[in-house]
């Protein structure tokens, strides 16, 4: 076993955080075997941050042991517990490739950038960061066309934003600010300023920001039906719920209010 596998999560823990990201798929509506393929997504997704954000010594080089350990899970025998999950889901399904490359290049990038100047810079980076699983959740479903695929890229990069805007702190704790500059600067905010007047209008503007993008996605729902809508309403409701829980100074959505938001969601079609 490589230094890479000994320092990832294990199966339990990437289960236990399933139950409270915005990218939830835990969801027991979905089916045992839809849940299983789009886990061993997840999986992957959170195998990269951890690499990316949380292990010790060479990030990059842990990085690029994973992009050799997928080309092993497309072709031969991979490393890791996780990735060996993913590998029949990549076959059932012939997932391409490029997405999962993109959420690895997302988690290069964060070795390198620290800093957006501009809100276009940061929905770029939300480009490799996020929209790749909505991608990918399109084709475990079977639905996935170009047009759904522009749609979930402007709920995914939403989705991405408010995890962002939910742990400002916390990642300014970790040396990154995604609040763009030109944004803090607009508002008068210093870096590592959380609390006052143009905090909070700042807040208010960003949070207003990424509910517009995820309202741009939402009629991806409307054309869905059965449990591929249940999950995309899902994503959708839960990124609502999350917005106004932030709007009100909460930093998380209950559960209630995330599972109202999403039969909302899933009434209306968008």
């Amino acid at each position: 076993m490589t230094t890479a596998t000994r320092l990832v999560p294990g199966e339990a823990v990437v289960l236990d955080r399933a139950s409270t990201e915005n990218f939830s798929v835990a969801s027991l509506v979905l089916g045992r075997a839809t849940r299983d393929h789009l886990l061993a997504i997840y999986g992957f997704a959170r195998l990269v941050d951890q690499l990316g954000d949380e292990v010790e010594g060479d990030r990059l080089a842990h990085l690029d042991w994973l992009e050799a350990d997928l080309e092993r899970a497309y072709d031969g025998e991979p490393e890791h517990p996780l990735m060996r999950r993913l590998a029949p889901t990549l076959r059932a399904f012939d997932l391409p490739r490029r997405p999962f490359l993109r959420l690895i290049d997302a988690n290069r990038r964060d070795q390198e950038q620290v800093v957006y100047r501009t809100f276009d810079e940061l929905v770029e980076y939300c480009d490799l960061s996020a929209n790749p699983v909505g991608e990918l959740v399109l084709h475990i479903f079977g639905v996935a066309t170009g047009a759904r695929i522009a749609l979930s890229n402007d709920i995914c990069t939403a989705l991405q934003l408010v995890e962002h805007w939910q742990d400002v702190a916390e990642d300014y704790g970790r040396g990154r600010i995604y609040l763009p500059a030109e944004d803090l600067e607009r508002f008068g905010v210093r870096p590592g300023e959380f609390d006052g007047a143009p905090y909070e209008q700042l807040m208010s503007f960003e949070i207003a920001r990424a509910r517009a993008l995820l309202d741009e996605g939402a009629p991806l729902v409307g054309t869905l039906r059965g449990r591929a809508r249940l999950a995309i309403a899902g994503y959708v409701g839960g990124g609502r719920a999350a917005l106004d829980a932030l709007a009100v100074g909460r930093r998380k959505a209950s559960k209630p209010a995330r599972a109202l938001a999403t039969l909302k969601t899933v009434g209306n079609g968008r």
